[in-house]
């Protein structure tokens, strides 16, 4: 992985070559980002540039002995971790690393969905457990191959239990001679207070929209017009551009079972909305997902119509006639209750709410909101 590769986060990158231009190389980093920012690119990126056999000023060589292992991620002195299924035949990470290389080589901004989807198993809980810890300590055990460091990159930190975090606290504090830890994590608060005050921290944030918008007409083949929509929609979130782009053949049904949900939401039409709920159980759990996030995108413009500079909204033709009509019901009296209600699920959803318990208790909740008048 080069840096030239991840999308934006150019101070990041800065940041990272002068680390090791200067010697100033951290035996245990935390890569904290929220999802889709490139936090596990980066690390990798760090990794392969600290290994690299012949550094350019700026970034690794890409055709060195070093580096041509990297990028098929069969270097010997770099291991990976990352949450698993566990089952009879799944204990640790190295029990799927075919699948791992598949998902990552496809997609370096992959998304926990996206690798339990590939294992077969979303439904499951994603966990590092205590046999991943005792594996690591065996590996860092070992003398390095061809590098001067041992990395291990841990992805998904926070999926560590507590039993796994624990026994890794001591080699965190004391780690082996010329090994480096990378944790990679999109939620801080996940993990134990005693790692984050053993790393150092390299804080990472959502992608630049200018930076989202060049690489989606760079890389896809987008239109000016279409990646700054789809980029605006993402927030920054690299990977949620991706299903965004995959998504657009379904813009319109999103569109249609968001009036849906509206229309039977107002006046609470009981039967109309057991009929949305049927419809959208039986999508996929990121087609859900989806449209969480397509609702808070038409909440947003909705309000912004209502209150801002009307050339900022962004919207297609079809969105553009319904929002005009659904805007004057979001209002600054129930627009943060909204978004907070529509956070909440797509929250739950992550975590396998049951989804026709979870659209029930929104309808419910949207019911009450579209009612409440707006502050005069």
């Amino acid at each position: 992985m080069l840096f030239k590769e991840i999308i934006g986060q150019q101070a990041v990158k800065d940041r990272l070559i002068r680390s090791v231009k200067e010697g100033r190389i951290s035996h245990a980093q935390l890569f904290l980002g929220p999802q889709g920012s490139g936090n596990l690119a980066l690390a990798l990126a760090y990794a392969q540039y600290i290994s690299c056999g012949n550094k350019l000023e700026d970034d690794s060589c890409g055709q060195c002995l070093s580096c041509v292992k990297y990028n098929k991620l069969v270097h010997p002195d770099l291991h990976f971790v990352y949450p698993v299924a566990l089952s009879k035949d799944v204990r640790v990470s190295t029990d799927v690393a075919v699948k791992w290389r598949e998902v990552f080589l496809d997609n370096p901004y992959v998304t926990l969905f996206n690798w339990f989807e590939l294992l077969d198993a979303e439904n499951k809980q994603a966990v590092i457990g205590v046999e991943e810890s005792a594996e690591i300590l065996r590996k860092l055990s070992l003398t390095t191959y061809e590098a001067e460091y041992k990395i291990m990159i841990i992805w998904q930190a926070e999926k560590m239990n507590q039993a796994a975090a624990n026994k890794l606290l001591k080699i965190l504090e004391e780690p082996p001679e010329k090994t480096l830890f990378l944790l990679v994590c999109e939620s801080e608060d996940q993990l134990l207070r005693t790692i984050v005050s053993r790393t150092q921290l390299i804080k990472i944030t959502k992608i630049n929209e200018n930076d989202l918008i060049e690489a989606l007409v760079d890389r896809h083949g987008m239109s000016p017009g279409a990646a700054e929509s789809t980029a605006h929609l993402a927030d920054g979130n690299y990977a949620e551009a991706l299903s965004l782009i995959n998504e657009n053949e379904n813009a319109g049904q999103n569109l249609a079972s968001f009036q849906k949900l509206m229309r039977a939401s107002l006046k609470f039409d009981a039967k109309a909305v057991m009929v949305w709920i049927d419809e959208i159980a039986v999508a996929g759990r990121e087609r859900q997902k989806n449209f969480l996030n397509y609702a808070l995108h038409i909440m947003r413009e909705s309000l912004i119509l209502n209150y801002a500079d009307v050339s900022l909204v962004k919207l297609g033709a079809d969105e553009q006639g319904f929002v005009k009509k659904f805007s004057p019901f979001i209002h600054s009296g129930n627009v943060e209750h909204f978004i907070d209600e529509l956070n909440k699920a797509h929250h739950h959803m992550e975590r396998n709410a049951n989804a026709k318990i979870l659209f029930m208790d929104l309808a419910f909740k949207f019911n009450e909101l579209l009612n409440l008048p707006k502050p005069i």
